[in-house]
């Protein structure tokens, strides 16, 4: 089985068919395109740590087949349905460690553990359980494309709803496309639908500094895609503003706590701030699975910390060392942005607004709620 994405010339971080994942090492991006075989849960952590595959829904599908083909390719196990169970749910928690910020991963595999122990009950064999377990993941492959094509859709459409302009210009942080995601994306996917609506006057992306997503990875996309686009340095986006070249300010979410206060790729924040004082719409988008309604704010995310190589060396830690040795460095992945920077979440079941243009959050528990 593979993702419907398969059929389309759209670039892939994915390649799966039932036995055999390919993860698109997204380090070597833009130079190279190799795809690196994984074949268990282990390979799936590294890949993960290692930012071979990043994003936090691709983080997601990424863990939950790789666990998938090491079940499918397990023949020797002897244990019962209760033993099947027991290994897969310390799979899952194992693939969590990866990357703790990313809700996607730990929603993920939750839900995967509820279908993991209904089929232990139900069934009589192991396999029955592996099998289960694998077609739940394949599942959520196809769910994401579908879910990532609905955020695009809702958020090109409120959008232009709520501008008077023709044309639009848009500007993104970091990289949340088909290389983020199973396919499309998300932030991503409300520019591509914006372009192919012919409402797209130029999307600009950031570099996102220090491991260059946005050059890397969101760059090679829009160029792929031939959509109009433009890169700019992370500190140039203030000056992008205030020339009256940004209309509208989309990015993606690792997650979103029930008031709206919402984690994403370090600069994000910045970015937000900069959008407020100019008046520029700011919007996340992001699939309901990045909502995280046990946190009542963004104070409750635990921010990862990265190797301080990525500041210290060129290419994101891979290159020759540019800094002084000796100096310390604090490389956090991530920021989190307030709901009071934030104009709207867009998610794959609409978008989620404030009451009045003065409340500093959202009822996000309400809307799930409503769209479940």
């Amino acid at each position: 089985m593979a993702s419907d994405s398969n059929a389309t010339n759209m670039l892939q971080a994915i390649r799966y068919n039932r036995g055999s994942l390919q993860l698109l090492d997204q380090t070597k991006l833009p130079l190279e395109s190799v795809y690196l075989e994984i074949r268990d849960s282990n390979d799936g952590w590294n890949a993960i740590r290692d930012m071979v595959v990043r994003g936090a829904p691709a983080i997601a599908i990424a863990a939950a087949l790789a666990l998938a083909v090491e079940v499918s390719n397990l023949d020797d196990f002897s244990g019962s349905t209760d033993d099947a169970a027991y290994f897969l749910h310390k799979k899952l928690e194992y693939l969590v460690t990866s990357r703790p910020t990313a809700v996607n991963l730990s929603d993920a595999a939750t839900k995967l553990k509820e279908i993991i122990s209904m089929a232990a009950a139900t069934t009589s064999e192991a396999r029955g359980v592996f099998q289960a377990y694998v077609e739940a993941a394949e599942i959520m492959l196809e769910d994401d494309v579908a879910s990532n094509k609905a955020i695009g859709i809702y958020g090109a459409s409120f959008i232009q709803n709520h501008t008077e302009k023709h044309k639009l210009s848009v500007l993104t942080h970091c990289n949340t496309g088909s290389l983020a995601t199973a396919g499309y994306g998300t932030a991503l996917g409300v520019i591509r639908a914006l372009h192919s609506g012919g409402v797209l006057e130029r999307a600009y992306c950031t570099e996102t500094r220090p491991f260059n997503q946005g050059s890397r990875l969101t760059a090679y996309e829009l160029v792929h895609d031939k959509i109009p686009a433009t890169l700019i340095a992370d500190s140039a986006a203030a000056a992008l503003m205030q020339a009256g070249r940004v209309d509208a300010v989309v990015v993606g979410a690792d997650r979103v706590a029930s008031n709206g206060d919402t984690a994403n790729k370090i600069g994000t924040y910045s970015v937000a701030l900069c959008a407020k004082f100019h008046n520029v719409p700011f919007y996340v988008a992001a699939p309901l699975t990045s909502i995280d309604l046990s946190l009542s704010s963004g104070k409750q995310i635990v921010i990862e910390e990265r190797s301080p190589k990525e500041l210290l060396n060129t290419r994101g830690g891979l290159g020759e060392q540019v800094a002084a040795s000796g100096i310390s460095v604090w490389n956090p992945a991530f920021d989190v942005t307030p709901a009071n920077l934030i104009s709207g979440i867009i998610t794959e079941k609409g978008v989620i607004t404030k009451t009045s243009a003065g409340d500093a959050s959202f009822d996000i528990k309400t809307f799930v709620q409503k769209t479940s």
